[in-house]
């Protein structure tokens, strides 16, 4: 069940003036792989070879993973997968009278530009794309939270949670049964406030690792309730 939708904002000349001096950039950042596929798309259109000289960051791996694809040797958090740990990177920490271009949404969370500000750099926001919820049906959603049931609900996050909760404002069964995983602290916190009493940060994002976690959790859960895991069942 999506609950943030995405769609490329128009390109206007002072985007294509912006992409135009990429080579006067000493750092640019993606937040996301989205925003890193949009970015390399209107690269592609302006250079023929990508410029040298560039530092290329991912906030987490699939951005990184992107920018990779493309030849890219992109830094990114050896741990974690957040803006705060994209920020403690080495390289990012003496930033005087060095450009940065922030590749990202049209609004979203401010600590990479507040924060590299501080730091020294003179940074410009690439607005790439805008995100929003989604409609659906009432009947769709009383079918996805009461005759499905969800025991784990994953959204990976801070907006996605909120279109979560707007959405399913009328079925508050979600807030005390399901396991709700998110991806950072700052997350679970803001569900913990919400009303979400079962919540659960992942040992990491990708595929294997959110199975593990969730797996993890869940067995747990059976063993304090005194049931049998499936793996003793099977």
């Amino acid at each position: 069940m999506p609950l943030v939708a995405r769609e490329p904002l128009p390109e206007t000349p002072e985007r294509r003036s912006l992409l135009l001096e990429l080579d006067s950039f000493s750092h640019i950042i993606a937040v996301s792989p989205y925003a890193a596929r949009l970015l390399l798309d209107e690269i592609e259109q302006w250079w023929p070879q990508m410029p040298m000289g560039i530092q290329w960051y991912g906030v987490g791996a699939g951005t990184a993973a992107v920018f990779s694809q493309h030849g890219i040797r992109p830094r990114m958090p050896a741990h974690g997968w957040t803006s705060e740990a994209l920020l403690a990177l080495p390289s990012l920490q003496r930033l005087e009278h060095q450009r940065v271009l922030l590749a990202r949404a049209e609004h979203g969370r401010e600590l990479i530009r507040q924060t590299l500000e501080q730091r020294g750099a003179r940074i410009t926001v690439l607005p790439l794309y805008r995100r929003f919820r989604p409609y659906y049906p009432p009947e769709q959603v009383q079918d996805n939270f009461d005759a499905f049931e969800p025991e784990v609900i994953i959204v990976l996050s801070g907006e996605t949670l909120n279109n979560l909760i707007e959405t399913g404002t009328d079925h508050p069964q979600m807030l005390d049964k399901a396991l709700l995983v998110v991806p950072a602290d700052r997350i679970a916190e803001q569900a913990r406030i919400a009303g979400f009493s079962n919540v659960l940060v992942p040992e990491g994002l990708t595929d294997p690792e959110l199975l593990a976690s969730v797996a993890a959790r869940l067995a747990q859960g059976a063993a304090d309730n005194g049931k049998p895991s499936k793996d003793a069942r099977d």
